[in-house]
Parts: structure tokens; C-alpha cells; sequence
């Protein structure tokens, strides 16, 4: 069963040039993973900092190997020292 994943974050806001760099660099890893069906990011129109990710994902399970991949290569303590909280 497919799930979807959601994840709201609040970008610093001197941070936002290196976000969106890093998510440049990043994401067609994401999209490319095994058992991602997709991955879409909106902005807030009201708070240009806030930005909320809508993932596709075929099973909780290739979401959670993904998670701690990303985990093991530093990616997500990289991007986490440029958000406003966890």
C-alpha cells in the first residue's frame, strides 16, 4: 500500500538561498530512490520561509530505508542547521 508523507519545515531566513541549493542538489536523488513515487514542494505565500513537502512513497517501508539513508550521509543534519526548529 502506498503512503504519502508530509513535512513542514521553517527555513531561517538568511538560509533560504542555501536551501533551495540544497535542494537542488538533492532532490533528483529523492525523486530517483527506490519506492519514490514523487515529491512536490509548496511554498507559503504569506511566509516565504515556510515550505511544506508532499511525498509519494510505495510502502512505509522504502520510505523509512530512504529516511535513514539520508540520515547516514549527513544530508538531513545538513538541512536541519538551516531551519528554525526540528
Amino acid at each position: 500500500m502506498s503512503v504519502v508523507v508530509l513535512l513542514e519545515m521553517q527555513v531561517k531566513p538568511e538560509a533560504m538561498n542555501e536551501v533551495k541549493a540544497f535542494l537542488k542538489e538533492n532532490l533528483p536523488d529523492t525523486r530517483a530512490y527506490a519506492g519514490c513515487q514523487g515529491l512536490d514542494i509548496y511554498g507559503n505565500l504569506e511566509d516565504s520561509g515556510n515550505l511544506v513537502f508532499y511525498e509519494r512513497w510505495d510502502s512505509r517501508e522504502h520510505y523509512q530505508k530512504y529516511l535513514a539513508w539520508r540520515t547516514e550521509t549527513g544530508a538531513m543534519n545538513r538541512i536541519g542547521a538551516l531551519l528554525t526548529g526540528p
